[in-house]
């Protein structure tokens, strides 16, 4: 099975794909593939699967797929019923108290807080007024108006957000904060369907795509690995094939979100430091054992410079990345990780 992603930065926990194939089913129990879409979250989401016949598997990947819609109406940020949307304007009602929240939201701003702050705010869920004015201005082809865009910056800050776990509730240190969870929230679903797919069904053999997130179970009958492709960000570049097993990839990139404001290209991807569209054009894959760390740690390898970039990936246990920056004549400059590479196929 080959998946392309399109543009995107993977981060994942390595998974040595040599390992031992699990074996198939006893008796006369033949797998066959089967493969379904739903949209969720804004994108086409993808379940691929073997399983003994087509009606186990379509119960399977309904049931997948309803937990993806079920996460869709926990963390959306354009649902003004979504539980995220309730949060924020739960805050402004509750005087600055905690507000409880799901397990499934506070595990996300969990993670979201653990990876921002070891990427020193590159990663920030807080970015969310900002990334509204510039979703205005990818529509209008205008800058976002500068004291808008001060008033914006002054809600970021993942410091603003404080979780207990104890309780389970989210305190926002600040009025008009709103959170975006954009960034993590679908590398999360797809770990979650993959899990129902596991522990609902016993469906071991499956893989769940999400545009650039991609989660892996175990290795289709018969192969080591999935085989994943990354989808070329300049012209005369092939495709990097990666081969996944019980492994996620995610992939950020700016080939099709960005606005050319004053002949500047900015990137729908927004820098939490500066509250700016990121110029250039650039592609990041990371590769890790969870969809919710590959999907959160892309943006941030893509935010920061690349040596800080890589020194953070080489810091966290079983996460590797490569990072392509488009120059001038479609010139380009990678920087790969020392465990990538051990992802590519020969």
């Amino acid at each position: 099975m080959r998946v392309r992603t399109g543009i995107v930065a993977v981060i994942c926990h390595l998974i040595p794909f040599t390992a031992t194939r699990p074996a198939d089913p006893p008796g006369n129990d033949v797998l066959s593939r089967f493969e379904f879409e739903s949209k969720h979250m804004g994108t086409t989401f993808r379940v691929v699967l073997h399983a003994t016949d087509k009606e186990t598997a379509k119960k399977a990947a309904d049931a997948a797929f309803a937990r993806v819609a079920e996460l869709d109406g926990i963390m959306s940020d354009y649902k003004r019923d979504s539980e995220l949307m309730r949060l924020c304007q739960a805050f402004a009602k509750s005087g600055g108290k905690p507000v409880p929240v799901s397990p499934d939201l506070f595990a996300v701003l969990a993670k979201a807080e653990e990876v921002s702050a070891a990427s020193d705010g590159a990663f920030d869920v807080t970015v969310g007024p900002v990334v509204q004015l510039w979703r205005h201005a990818r529509r209008t082809q205008q800058f976002p108006d500068k004291d808008e865009l001060v008033a914006a910056m002054d809600k970021v800050g993942y410091q603003k957000v404080k979780l207990d776990p104890k309780t389970k509730s989210v305190t926002l240190l600040t009025p008009g904060m709103q959170l975006d969870l954009g960034g993590i929230a679908k590398g999360y679903a797809a770990d979650e369907a993959l899990r129902f797919l596991r522990t609902r069904f016993g469906i071991t053999r499956a893989l769940v795509a999400a545009a650039g997130d991609i989660a892996c179970g175990d290795s289709p009958p018969g192969k080591d690995a999935w085989a994943v492709d990354i989808a070329p960000i300049a012209k005369g570049q092939e495709p990097r094939r990666l081969k996944l097993a019980n492994a996620a990839v995610s992939t950020s990139g700016d080939l099709e979100q960005f606005v050319v404001i004053g002949g500047v290209r900015y990137s729908h991807i927004v820098d939490p430091k500066t509250g700016i569209g990121l110029t250039g054009r650039r592609s990041v894959t990371v590769i890790a054992r969870a969809g919710v760390i590959a999907d959160s740690m892309t943006k941030a390898v893509m935010l920061l410079p690349p040596q800080r970039a890589m020194k953070l990936v080489e810091e966290t246990p079983g996460v590797a990345a490569s990072i392509i920056i488009v120059g001038p004549n479609e010139k380009l400059e990678t920087t790969s990780s020392k465990r990538f590479d051990s992802f590519l196929a020969k």
